[in-house]
């Protein structure tokens, strides 16, 4: 499973020359994909990205219910 592509398909990121230069970011916005993947990584974590993009929650759970489903398809 291609998890770009299922998030695009889903209209939950969206990548467009003409915004952030093509850069995958989520649908009506200019907040990039990997901004949320920073944030896991470091120590803000899932609660301060949530807490800094509220209007996001909807788009960031179904990145994680698609990755994590894509995930489990492939074990």
């Amino acid at each position: 499973m291609d998890i770009q592509k299922v998030l695009c398909d889903r209209q939950i990121i969206e990548s467009n020359p003409e915004i952030m230069s093509g850069t995958l970011v989520f649908v009506g916005t200019r907040v990039p994909l990997q901004t949320f993947f920073d944030y896991l990584e470091g120590e803000a974590g899932l609660t301060e990205f949530l807490e800094d993009f509220p209007h996001l929650q909807t788009q960031v759970l179904q990145v994680l219910e698609v990755t994590v489903k894509a995930m489990l398809n492939q074990i």
